[in-house]
């Protein structure tokens, strides 16, 4: 198959626009039309839907794009290896994380490393949700899990500590747990995917967890940054990791609840790629940039 091709083919979908993504590549509109036209016969497809008004990927585009990137990523990274190709890093990283870490510690740092590597472009998908790497065509992730994925391969930035945590206002109108079973009687703020944690104490045996069998969560988000307002606010308490919760801990806007017991989560944040890619210039210098601002230890636990 023609990289050439399909260098064009991806720029494209980028672009959604082939004679602009052709000029990228100094080819005249028909020139890269009908590059794209060999490509289209070659994998036995039309990737683009075209018409007078726009361009749009077909499916078929869309399932080859992933595809496509790390066979050019392959591609870049051998010819560098060779010492072929320009020195300078370059080229568009796609990332997706979590929206309340990236808005708290990765946003903020972007200004310098655009600054350090401005031959990079960055494609950011930020959700709470957690999505598929390899099928959404991403160069990395930011990931908060319980178990290593087969899938992907990568490095730990820190342990994902989690607490249970209310405001001072809540626990003034609704009293203070004493032990987990007072849990169910509170209004519990609660992440809409997550499964139960169990709480463990040295001075309590027996089997507890957030939330509470049965509990009636009084609010259920899908978003981390809504639920350490809602809690900061006196909507209920709520399990959150420290990262999270760490400036309003300080500030007094939010206090532990019962801090005698551990949430037995397990989970870390890595940073992770799929592990059938190639980990290409971009990739590293931007894993490399992360760990250094967000530090060993990390912000939060310094």
């Amino acid at each position: 198959m023609d990289t050439n091709g399909l260098r064009l083919f991806v720029m494209a979908a980028e672009t959604l626009n082939i004679s602009a993504a052709g000029r990228q590549l100094g080819l005249a509109p028909a020139v890269a039309g009908a590059r794209l036209a060999k490509l289209e016969q070659q994998v036995g497809a039309d990737l683009f839907h075209r018409s007078t008004r726009k361009v749009s990927l077909s499916l078929e585009g869309e399932e080859l794009l992933p595809y496509a990137r790390e066979i050019l990523a392959q591609e870049d990274a051998a010819l560098a290896a060779l010492g072929h190709g320009s020195s300078e890093v370059k080229g568009t990283l796609r990332f997706a994380a979590s929206s309340t870490f990236s808005q708290l510690y990765v946003i903020p740092v972007l200004p310098e490393f655009l600054q350090r590597y401005p031959g990079i472009n960055l494609e950011l998908k930020l959700t709470d949700t957690q999505i598929d790497l390899i099928e959404g065509g991403f160069d990395l992730a930011l990931r908060n899990y319980t178990a290593q994925d087969s899938s992907l391969i990568g490095r730990k930035i820190a342990s994902d500590t989690r607490i249970l945590c209310a405001s001072p206002d809540y626990l003034a109108l609704h009293g203070t747990p004493q032990s987990p079973d007072d849990l169910s009687q509170h209004q519990l703020i609660v992440f809409s995917s997550a499964t139960p944690r169990k709480l463990t104490s040295v001075s309590d045996a027996g089997s507890c967890t957030f939330p509470p069998p049965n509990a009636n969560a009084r609010v259920t988000c899908d978003d981390g940054l809504s639920i350490r307002i809602a809690a900061s606010g006196g909507s209920g308490i709520c399990m959150s990791s420290i990262w999270n919760v760490k400036t309003e801990l300080d500030a007094g806007s939010l206090v532990r609840v019962l801090p005698d017991y551990a949430v037995d989560a397990g989970s870390a944040i890595w940073l992770v790629y799929p592990k059938s890619n190639v980990l290409t210039a971009k990739v590293r210098v931007f894993i490399d940039y992360l760990i250094e601002k967000i530090g060993t230890p990390p912000i939060w636990e310094q």
